[in-house]
């Protein structure tokens, strides 16, 4: 496969007491067919979304309802996502399903070609100058925070994946 999806997760806020600055876990990985790169993503768009929903109840049991962070482990031990959305309702107020898709969904980076115009100045044969308009084509990354799982970003996307009857 030609082309390469990078994938960057990230987590939320810095919790209390970190001492390093945040990073995230990014990815560069040549796959065989466009089905396994989408197979791929999606998990880690799961594991991103698990893994979130795991710390937004961590941290919001230690940082709203005063446990330590032993005490929280405890608590999450063998819950399951419902367990968790619970927790964060019922206790705190807190609906999972309104938080952004940044948390829930991570972030996904692609090169999107895009036309930019400028204005150059071209001298005349009679010694003037004019700007005239002139647009190039160029590749930047660009974030989405959206369902990879599904077909509707595969479709409004249709460059990154290559011909192979995916």
């Amino acid at each position: 496969m030609v082309k390469v999806t990078s994938s960057a997760l990230f987590s939320r806020g810095a919790p209390p007491g970190l001492k390093e600055e945040q990073g995230f876990d990014g990815r560069v990985i040549l796959y065989p067919s466009n089905r396994n790169l989408r197979d791929y993503l999606s998990w880690r768009q799961v594991d991103c979304h698990i893994n979130n929903l795991y710390n937004t109840a961590f941290w919001t049991l230690v940082q709203k309802g005063g446990l330590t962070t032993i005490q929280a482990e405890d608590r999450l031990k063998g819950t399951l996502a419902s367990d968790k959305n619970e927790i964060l309702f019922s206790e705190f107020d807190i609906n999972y399903n309104t938080e952004a898709a940044v948390y829930k969904k991570g972030t996904t980076l692609i090169w999107e070609k895009r036309d930019e115009t400028v204005a150059k100045r071209k001298k005349l044969p009679n010694e003037e100058q004019t700007e005239v308009p002139v647009t190039r084509s160029r590749r930047r990354v660009e974030a989405y925070h959206c369902d990879l799982i599904g077909d509707q970003f595969w479709d409004e996307h249709p460059d990154i994946l290559e011909d192979d009857n995916c």
